[in-house]
């Protein structure tokens, strides 16, 4: 023992003193005492997804035979518990280290090794034994593919789908109702509340559909390929053995490389996801730009409608409310996309055999699911089923609108539509009186070409509907 509270530990480049409560060894310590950057440690999900591989291929050394009944089940029971989110303080290992991974690797192998040690009631060792069959070349992007397809099957995907499902009932609440669209931010043709809102829905139904798009590549596993891809020190079998446990294990059904140089070498499946997460991020950015400007007021703006109102919005003005979860939404699209652009550069980052930027990687396509997640389900709680729209504004703000004349430019041809809206623009008149005296169209044939709802494409005997 040396200095109160420390325990020696021996690695092969000799002994390090690690808190005599650790369950991690010497290698953990020594990556601790050198990465000491952003005190940001590994994700949980990637170390839990750590846990699973360790448990898999554990089970599937004992299939083969290389691990007795015994020693694979202590293993097992440490790894379970590690993937259960268990023993979470004993992964300090900073995102910023040996582009390998290794580190975190080896911090897995130490805290399970000790773990299993103490069940079994003999050595358990970190290497020879949890890392048997393995390299932190293929545990690594093995984990990160497994974490990855666990967030997005289990949290961000459905999360996503249940928006589009809530957006579908706002609009099916709101159907009837006819707003001014606006192109450039200007006064365009009208549409119907429920069409606005049905394009959001769709970009989210959209956003899931490219995360499952790419889901064949995401389940495809690198483990087996060891150091370089050849498979060193390693069954033959393995690979396909783990990739089965663990679809056992957590439902999602994973299979190996096709060519695990490539698992090791590339992570272009890492660089495809986050695009598609970056698309959803911008998706939703628009979605909450738009919420922003239609809540926008509530006198000055456009006042269309009402986001519920969560916190105060100013320090100094009384009464004041703001779009709080939009802007919260949008700084998550924001990082995001700057994680796309970080991945997009790790992606790229690494020479023959092994890309050297693996825990970055890791570190902010996780981020970026977990984020999306949570900011999906806030928009969703605390903006999407509480709005409520201001239909008085939405009907005198339509009535004023002058572009209703396009839908007269098959009739009157469309230098005497400009006329007419120029004039409605300068005199603040609305479309129809300016038409009636500037066309020979009576006020019934008048009325039924401008009908809002019809121009938004309902059939003319449907137009009785509110507006």
């Amino acid at each position: 023992m040396g200095n109160s509270g420390m325990r020696v530990e021996h690695d092969s480049m000799g002994p390090v003193e690690v808190p005599a409560k650790a369950l991690y060894g010497a290698q953990t310590q020594r990556a601790v005492n050198h990465f000491r950057i952003s005190g940001r440690p590994m994700p949980a999900a990637f170390v839990q997804a750590l846990g699973h591989v360790k448990a898999a291929c554990a089970q599937a050394n004992r299939d083969l035979g290389l691990l007795s009944d015994e020693m694979a089940d202590a293993i097992i029971v440490a790894a379970d518990a590690v993937s259960r989110g268990e023993h979470a303080e004993q992964f300090p290992v900073d995102v910023f280290q040996t582009g390998s991974g290794t580190s975190s690797n080896m911090n897995a192998n130490e805290v399970i090794a000790t773990l299993a040690s103490r069940h079994l009631g003999t050595l358990v060792h970190p290497n020879d034994h949890v890392n048997l069959g393995q390299s932190s070349n293929d545990v690594i992007p093995t984990a990160l593919h497994v974490a990855a397809a666990l967030a997005l099957r289990q949290r961000l995907i459905p999360a996503v789908l249940e928006l589009a499902e809530c957006i579908d009932r706002r609009a099916a609440d709101f159907s009837g109702l006819v707003k001014t669209g606006r192109t450039h931010l200007m006064d365009a043709m009208p549409v119907r509340l429920d069409q606005e809102l049905g394009a959001w829905a769709q970009q989210m139904r959209y956003g899931a559909e490219r995360l499952e798009d790419g889901f064949p590549r995401l389940v495809e596993l690198a483990i087996g390929g060891t150091a370089v891809g050849t498979g060193v020190n390693a069954h033959p079998e393995l690979g396909d053995r783990v990739a089965r446990i663990l679809s056992r294990r957590t439902g999602v059904v994973f299979v190996t490389k096709p060519s695990r140089f490539e698992g090791l070498a590339a992570q272009d499946t890492a660089v495809e996801t986050s695009g598609q997460l970056k698309t959803l991020a911008v998706s939703l950015m628009k979605i909450c730009n738009d919420l922003r400007w239609m809540n926008s007021g509530p006198l000055a703006g456009l006042g269309e409608i009402r986001l519920p109102a969560l916190q105060p919005g100013s320090s100094i003005m009384p009464g004041k409310v703001n779009p709080v979860v939009p802007e919260a939404v949008a700084m998550i699209c924001a990082r995001v996309m700057g994680n796309d652009v970080t991945i997009g550069i790790a992606g790229q980052s690494g020479n023959f055999q092994l890309n050297v930027m693996l825990p970055l990687i890791a570190h902010d396509l996780l981020e970026s699911i977990e984020l999306l997640y949570r900011g999906v389900v806030l928009l969703r709680e605390k903006a999407v089923e509480g709005l409520m729209v201001d239909e008085s504004r939405l009907r005198a703000a339509l009535e004023r609108n002058p572009i209703l004349v396009t839908a007269l430019n098959p009739v009157i041809g469309y230098e005497q539509g400009a006329a007419i809206a120029k004039r409605a623009y300068g005199e603040g008149r609305p479309v129809l009186a300016v038409a009636l005296e500037m066309t020979g169209l009576d006020e019934a044939t008048l009325r039924r070409l401008l009908d809002p709802m019809r121009l938004t494409g309902i059939a003319e005997e449907d137009s009785g509907r509110k507006t």
